[in-house]
């Protein structure tokens, strides 16, 4: 069946190239003419073409010659031309697919292609790189073509913002800019966070003005696999301090080191958790002098255990962080890349911090949220490139909608793959990885290692040092010089060890990088690596993604050059350990195998195989499971930051401001004269509700007269009322200064309860698990609870901005600090430092400790707990906002 499908999808792709092929033909048909064109009507077609598409013809049809344009200026500009299976590339990224393209094929220079033709809408185009130095490397490579193209080129960075010039001397250059000139240039280049944090930062401005994001048309995402796949279970978080730093940190860590496994605690490495047996119970209950661990008391207790035991567990030191300048920075669990700045959430990094002794920081509190597959479901089209994606294709299109289609290299793949090598555990593989790179390097081949973390790394480099071999190790340590040592991985007898895929985005040449080189020189070194067999390819440990294996394998081979790839891989990796089954498991007492032989067993390898496809429909469903969950709050998040942009976007909000006070009226007349009858109304309830959302109540409101009237007459007279007070606030405020205290009363409440929401919609998610105790579906209960919420949320937020306008107090022009946004707050608080953005994987642990409640939220609509009988919105809900 699997073969059938296999078959039937190679048909398809088979397909889909002829089609490309009759495309390709037609720009290829226009390079002679293109070729006679002097420079200035070359670089003129794209004032042709604009006024093309403004007039009607659509993209598709502009096509082949805005496809020749670019070929042509790459030649002249960049002294390169596009190929006729780079040409294909483009047309499958402008057709918003994903082209798979192997390392080496000029993925950098296919995008050209597509962001040219795109940007003639004048709707901007964004190129999404991995890091901010693609960003910046690729923004001034392809700048030159744009910009005699008549183009304005932009590029984010974490420190700043660009656009793209040519200096006098004819360099590439790029000039700071203010971060909403940038995204007004026709291409954008940036890294997957500059982007979504600039639209969660807009999202929370109180000035249109203060909006950087232009529209959100049109995407390439460079290196789409780990934007979209790795990175998706990552979400984007702008957070805020909440507490003062926790020192009880610090005992738990003590307490979880003094755990016996086994005894007191049994890890469980699929699910990345830890049960604590009888005995462990007892031995913290000791240690911290109480009867009972799971008491409604101490549930706070248990939050500390899980984390420290977590930690201690599985969260590594020179795994999955490393200690530099007194703080655990996060290494990318798939590049091997430090996360500077990013921290674990809901107490997780506060728990490492203590263990390794280091000063523990603030906790935080969300501000605002999204994660990158809905950030960029945003977009209008979405295209993507990257060497490996087809093994995800299913995901993609799933999620993203997004089709991959396999593009031909330009060369024949030279490179051979070998049959992985198995060993009984991991000191046997790494003494044969040792000394086959020894046996390598003696012939002066160079090789390229693969391994999974950074204590790994510098494990095999000791190996390395022992056997005299000369190696350059590449890691998170050191990712500030990765494209530098990765661009000379190719050297004659250069050895290089890589943790995972650092340096992406990096060729490696063989015979090294022709930069600051006689070109005599590098030829001879170039052609002799090519007779010993090009770039030799170690991996030391199976990923959890058969993608990410290609990858590494994918490093030799470009252009048609020769290469070869191989596996070492034990019984007790972690990939088998965490997926194998009991079965592999007892394979670890391998009968007639000697110490040190490799292993040549086909369910050996069988096993192996089927350990990765597990792991990677293990990791789908944990991303599918995150959007079912975030498409909930998306929506939600959606309606939000639209009501925000109507507030911004309006000059005038006082119109919406009366709708919500007649209905805050409508509303509390409703509650407490339900029916026709005066007697059973409760005018003491109204009159109570009426004070504390106006602040006054009317002269005329007594209970002889108001006995007299029906609920229409007192609504009427209650608005009157109500507009009468409003007018003379106005007449003290002024009418200006009154406009901007709606539209910012507005902004900061809408704020203010959407961050309270998400607070209580992260705690909602940690537990909603429990209704499958019950049988019930959790996803359905949440989107149930969630709607229920949200309903509350939209009523809340109306009846606290009419609150809010007529408690206000002004200080000369200023409304008083009270009411300030919780971005403003979080900014004074931080000394203009940059909010800390708190990320983890959303398979671990949800994504930042925030606010705890000790008792149930009460809805607006139900009994105050203070026993008068009354709905809690008009009792104590007021005291409470």
């Amino acid at each position: 069946m699997l073969k059938r499908i296999g078959s039937l999808l190679g048909g398809s792709q088979d397909r889909s190239i002829k089609k490309l092929s009759s495309l390709v033909d037609e720009v290829d048909a226009l390079e002679p003419d293109f070729e006679k064109l002097p420079d200035d009507l070359l670089y003129a077609k794209t004032t042709e073409f604009q006024s093309r598409y403004k007039n009607g013809e659509h993209l598709d049809s502009l096509l082949p010659e805005a496809f020749a344009t670019v070929r042509e200026t790459a030649k002249r500009m960049l002294g390169q031309r596009h190929y006729r299976v780079q040409i294909m590339g483009g047309i499958v990224l402008h057709q918003g697919k994903i082209a798979e393209m192997k390392t080496g094929e000029g993925k950098t220079l296919v995008s050209t292609l597509a962001v040219y033709l795109n940007a003639l809408t004048g709707d901007g185009v964004h190129l999404v790189t991995v890091n901010d130095y693609l960003a910046r490397r690729d923004c001034q490579w392809m700048g030159p073509i744009y910009n005699a193209l008549g183009l304005t080129v932009g590029c984010l960075q974490n420190e700043g913002s660009f656009l793209f010039g040519m200096a006098s001397d004819g360099e590439a250059e790029l000039e700071a800019a203010h971060r909403s000139d940038v995204y007004s240039a026709d291409v954008v280049y940036g890294t997957n966070s500059e982007f979504g944090f600039d639209y969660l930062r807009d999202n929370m401005a109180l000035e249109k003005d203060s909006m950087v994001q232009k529209k959100i048309s049109y995407a390439i995402v460079d290196e789409v696999d780990n934007i979209l796949v790795d990175e998706a279970r990552t979400p984007l978080i702008i957070s805020g301090p909440s507490d003062q730093p926790d020192q009880t940190y610090y005992k738990f860590a003590d307490i979880a080191r003094s755990l016996d496994l086994e005894m007191d605690y049994v890890p469980d490495e699929k699910a990345r958790s830890v049960a604590l047996t009888d005995a462990g119970i007892t031995h913290i209950e000791t240690s911290l002098g109480i009867s009972n661990l799971y008491a409604p008391e101490n549930y706070r207790l248990t939050h500390y255990v899980e984390n420290a035991l977590k930690a201690e567990v599985f969260y590594l030191r020179d795994q999955q962080y490393v200690v530099q300048d007194g703080k655990a920075t996060i290494v990318d669990e798939f590049t091997g890349r430090l996360m500077t700045g990013r921290r674990f959430g809901e107490g997780l990094h506060q728990a490492i911090e203590a263990k390794e002794g280091l000063q523990i920081q603030q906790e935080t509190i969300t501000l605002a949220t999204i994660t990158l597959q809905n950030y960029f479901r945003l977009y209008d089209k979405l295209s993507g490139m990257t060497g490996t994606a087809i093994t995800e294709s299913e995901e993609f299109w799933k999620i993203y909608g997004l089709e991959v289609l396999t593009i031909p290299t330009n060369k024949p793949l030279m490179r051979e793959d070998l049959s992985d090598t198995i060993y009984l555990n991991e000191k046997e593989k790494y003494t044969a990885v040792a000394d086959a790179i020894a046996d390598l390097h003696k012939t002066r081949r160079p090789v390229l290692v693969g391994t999974v973390s950074v204590e790994r790394s510098e494990q095999l480099g000791k190996l390395l040092k022992e056997r005299g071999v000369e190696h350059q190790v590449l890691n998170a340590k050191f990712h500030e010089q990765e494209a530098e040592i990765v661009a000379q991985a190719g050297r004659l007898g250069g050895v290089t060890v890589a943790t995972n895929m650092a340096g992406r985005g990096t060729d490696i040449i063989l015979g090294g990088s022709q930069e600051k080189r006689d070109p005599g020189e590098w030829q001879n070194e170039h052609d002799e690596v090519i007779k010993l067999g090009g770039l030799y390819i170690i991996g030391t440990e199976l990923h959890e993604s058969r993608r990410i294996d290609n990858q590494l394998r994918g490093r030799a081979g470009r252009q048609g050059d020769p290469g070869t790839s191989v596996f070492y891989v034990a019984l007790d990796d972690e990939l088998i350990r965490r997926f194998g089954g009991d079965r592999v498991r007892g394979l670890l007492n391998w009968a007639g195998v000697e110490e040190g032989e490799a292993i040549d067993n086909r369910m050996v390898r069988k096993a192996f195989e089927n350990a990765q496809v597990k792991v990677e429909a293990h990791n789908f469903e944990i991303r599918k499971h995150l959007v079912e969950y975030d498409d909930v709050i998306n929506t939600q998040r959606d309606v939000i930051y639209e009501q925000r942009f109507k507030v911004l976007d309006q000059t005038d909000v006082h119109t919406n401001i009366k709708m919500m006070i007649d209905k805050s009226v409508a509303d509390i007349v409703d509650d407490y004269l339900p029916d026709l009858r005066p007697e059973t109304w409760d005018l003491e309830g109204l009159l109570v509700s009426i004070q504390n959302l106006f602040g006054a109540t009317p002269e005329w409101a007594n209970y002889e007269a108001m006995n007299l009237m029906s609920q229409d007459e007192i609504i009427d007279q209650l608005n009157q009322f109500a507009t009468e007070l409003y007018a003379n606030r106005e007449d003290d405020n002024g009418s200006e200064v009154t406009r901007d205290i709606e539209r910012v009363i507005s902004l900061r409440t809408v704020d203010s309860h959407w961050i309270e929401h998400l607070t209580v919609m992260d705690m909602m998610r940690r537990g909603i698990g429990l209704e499958a105790v019950a049988q019930r579906d959790p996803l359905v209960a949440y989107r149930m609870e969630a709607h229920r919420m949200y309903q509350e949320l939209q009523e809340n937020i109306q009846h606290s901005i009419v609150r809010n306008m007529y408690h206000v107090s002004v200080v000369g022009q200023k409304i008083d600090q009270q009411m300030d946004s919780p971005l403003a707050q979080h900014q004074r608080n931080s000394s203009g430092e940059a909010p800390i953005v708190a990320n983890q994987p959303a398979g671990d642990s949800p994504s930042v400790r925030t606010v705890t409640r000790t008792q149930k939220k009460i809805g607006r609509n139900e009994s105050c707990p203070c026993g008068s009988g009354k709905k809690y919105k008009n009792c104590h809900w007021p005291e409470a906002v």
